[in-house]
């Protein structure tokens, strides 16, 4: 895309970008001998690794923005959200309920050892005034396949709503799922299962089961994926998240940031701006380029729409998260029995 932007002119990427590639040494910051010899790429074909924030090049002649326009800001899509929830300190921890979830905690500067079920990856490099590289925060990351999408199983596939909008009222009709959980492993199950032979299942059917509680389980089970991630990379960091801020089309759910609040036990936050992705990029531009001096700026910057504390009775929350995972066990290796 930089290429095509400045007609040639710059063949760039930044780390969160290049560390996708399976050619990039996340811990040395530079391009794996050992991994391009193995996969067999010559490295003079790869593109020039500099930070995330900084002047990357200019845009060309023929292009919808004015030539001369500066590209300052580069980001994988999910670190950019991070860059853009502030979640600029150690155990600072965001989630995007989209089509799927994604779950990433800031673990600081220096590279974690691999764990099981999480992916490890650069967040972000920040250059110093000389262009060098001064900081870089790196980040855990866990993907759930299917959270919005089973929003749109619910409206598609089985006509229970007519918008997805209907879902959280609908839900609020029972007082909880009534012993229904649903595991919604359409195309298997992410992190931290990494199990592809899973199968969506529904249990804990009565005759009283009904539209409510098939709309409160879908809900249940976003927060419980989520808190299977969160406490995987609680496990694997020593800590537990200093606080969870999300963003996505389920965020707007009241009902889904008090469940999860309450699930992980931990303050969730829902900011103003959702388009955390896009403000993410943008402001790796502007502290580039000198719109904002400081990370303090940027966190500045968040502005609080809505926020839940933790609450609820935690023998019993904690026994609906054991009443999920037994549900998830009998989901798991469906397909390839």
């Amino acid at each position: 895309m930089i290429w095509n932007l400045t007609d040639g002119a710059a063949h760039v990427t930044d780390p969160t970008n290049a560390s996708r590639t399976l050619l990039y040494d996340i811990t040395r910051l530079r391009w794996s001998d050992e991994l391009c010899d193995l996969f067999g790429v010559p490295m003079t074909c790869l593109p020039e690794v500099r930070s995330s924030s900084g002047r990357f090049g200019t845009t060309a002649e023929g292009l919808p923005l004015p030539p001369g326009t500066p590209i300052s800001g580069v980001g994988g899509d999910q670190q950019a959200a991070l860059f853009g929830q502030a979640c600029f300190a150690r155990g600072d921890t965001k989630n995007t309920y989209g089509t799927g979830s994604f779950v990433l905690m800031n673990v600081g500067d220096t590279c974690p050892e691999p764990v099981d079920g999480l992916l490890t990856t650069v967040a972000w490099t920040l250059a110093d005034a000389g262009g060098g590289t001064a900081r870089t925060d790196y980040a855990l990351e866990g993907a759930i396949f299917v959270t919005g999408a089973a929003v749109q199983w619910l409206r598609d596939g089985l006509g229970i709503i007519d918008e997805a909008e209907e879902l959280e009222p609908l839900a609020l009709e029972c007082a909880d799922s009534e012993g229904v959980v649903v595991v919604p492993a359409f195309t298997g199950l992410g992190s931290p299962w990494w199990d592809p032979y899973a199968r969506g299942t529904i249990t804990g059917l009565t005759r009283g089961s009904g539209r409510p509680q098939l709309a409160r389980a879908v809900i249940d089970a976003m927060v419980h994926q989520t808190r299977d991630v969160v406490d995987a990379m609680a496990a694997a960091s020593g800590s537990k998240p200093a606080r969870l801020r999300v963003d996505g089309g389920a965020s707007v759910m009241n009902l889904l940031l008090r469940l999860q609040a309450d699930q992980l036990g931990v303050t969730v936050s829902r900011p103003r701006v959702q388009e955390t992705t896009a403000l993410g990029a943008a402001y790796l531009a502007g502290l580039a380029e000198g719109m904002w001096s400081s990370l303090d700026d940027i966190e500045a910057n968040w502005v609080l729409d809505h926020e839940v504390e933790p609450g609820g009775e935690r023998q019993q929350l904690d026994a609906a998260h054991h009443q999920w995972q037994r549900a998830v066990e009998r989901a798991r290796g469906w397909a390839g029995a």
